[in-house]
């Protein structure tokens, strides 16, 4: 069983930064993604890194976020720059036992219970 635990979230004003870290993978081999919902939205995709560390990006945050995993590949991270009151959300850390990450919320299993970001402008 895997449990996430996500961490690093936080009020920020338009312009800052924050890194979300989410620990408890515990093996080499799933990819891992990040996700976020804003009130009375859908979760959306965010950012995902496959196996072989392959990296993919919302347009919305595309040359502002970047995704990265450490060594042991038992901690995901996502730091965040440039941050917009549009980025406000809950982000979710999420794994799934795969060699390639899709980008829907339904095709991952394990979820974290979420850290909560705020941007004020």
């Amino acid at each position: 069983q895997v449990q996430l635990v996500e961490s690093g979230g936080g009020s920020v004003q338009a312009g800052g930064s924050l890194r979300l870290s989410c620990a408890g993978f515990g093996y080499s081999y799933y990819c891992m993604a990040w996700f976020r919902q804003a009130p009375g939205k859908e979760r959306e995709f965010v950012s995902a890194i496959d196996n072989d560390g392959s990296t993919r990006y919302a347009d919305s945050v595309k040359g502002r976020f970047t995704i990265s995993k450490d060594n042991a590949k038992t901690t995901l991270y996502l730091q965040m720059n440039n941050l917009k009151p549009e980025d406000t959300a809950m982000y979710y850390c999420a794994a799934k036992y795969a060699n390639w990450c899709p980008t829907t919320s339904s095709s991952f299993p394990y979820w974290g219970q979420g850290t909560q970001v705020t941007v004020s402008s």
